[in-house]
């Protein structure tokens, strides 16, 4: 048996014990998934109208609702790997990638398994909260089928950057509770970005915080594939910024998990 094909063997194996455990715990998926459902219903129904005069647009909740479902899609899944870097603690200290080490696999295939399985749980995330903004009044009737393709993609990308650092950050953390909060910046960081308010709206001094973080490139380069707005520099910035933290998460999570931790 090749090396190619006993790691996509390996691989699917993993990919399959971690889908596995995804549906007999669902707990941990669902309270990081009611987060960003729950903050779209309070900025939609309780902010909405205020949020959206505060824009220069009128108190037009239809508005906001079209101008917050991006940023909300994409900190679903920020949102959605927390639980992969909690997952990947897990595996580290309870033993079972000890387990694995001594078995004849094909070593790159636990994390495999673990980036596949996150990215198609926040694809599904995704999918739920875009039906969740569909059934309140979130509309894309000037978008095209290239650029519905083009946004699945962002978000598929989006996706995999961040999973790579969530296994990082899960493979350095000495339990499972320090995973949680070292993977909080992932679903902090969409807070202090473009998701609820124009970066023009915030102070001057923030600005550059909420302007210079990957959120904000892919949040406007979202928001202009399904809404027709201005795209601009956001087009490249956002991809550029996904395949950084991917090469930056990979090169980081294999380097940890090749050299075993003490």
């Amino acid at each position: 048996m090749s090396s190619l094909t006993l790691a996509a063997r390996n691989s699917s194996t993993m990919l399959r014990r971690n889908l596995l455990h995804a549906r007999r715990y669902p707990s941990l998926t669902l309270n990081l998934l009611l987060t960003p459902i729950m903050l779209l219903l309070l900025f939609v129904y309780v902010f909405g109208d205020t949020m959206s005069a505060g824009m220069g647009g009128g108190a037009d909740r239809s508005a906001y609702i079209a101008y917050l479902v991006p940023g909300l899609l994409l900190m679903t899944i920020g949102s959605t790997t927390v639980g992969t870097a909690v997952s990947v603690s897990n595996d580290m200290t309870e033993g079972i990638v000890a387990r694995f080490r001594t078995m004849p696999i094909h070593r790159g295939s636990v994390l495999a398994g673990h980036v596949v399985g996150s990215v198609l749980q926040s694809v599904a995330s995704v999918v739920l909260v875009g039906a969740v903004a569909a059934a309140i009044g979130f509309r894309s009737t000037d978008a095209t089928a290239l650029e519905w393709l083009a946004a699945f993609g962002l978000l598929a990308l989006f996706a995999t950057a961040l999973t790579w650092i969530a296994v990082g950050m899960g493979l350095v953390s000495p339990n499972a509770e320090a995973a949680g909060n070292n993977a909080l910046p992932l679903i902090f960081l969409p807070l202090i970005s473009s998701t609820f308010v124009p970066i023009g709206a915030m102070p001057g001094w923030f600005q550059p915080v909420a302007e210079y973080q990957p959120f904000t490139p892919a949040v406007e380069t979202l928001r202009g594939l399904l809404l027709g707005t201005e795209i601009g520099h956001n087009g490249w910035l956002a991809p550029a910024w996904c395949l950084a933290l991917c090469a930056l998460g990979y090169f980081w999570s294999r380097s940890v998990f090749d050299g075993g931790r003490k």
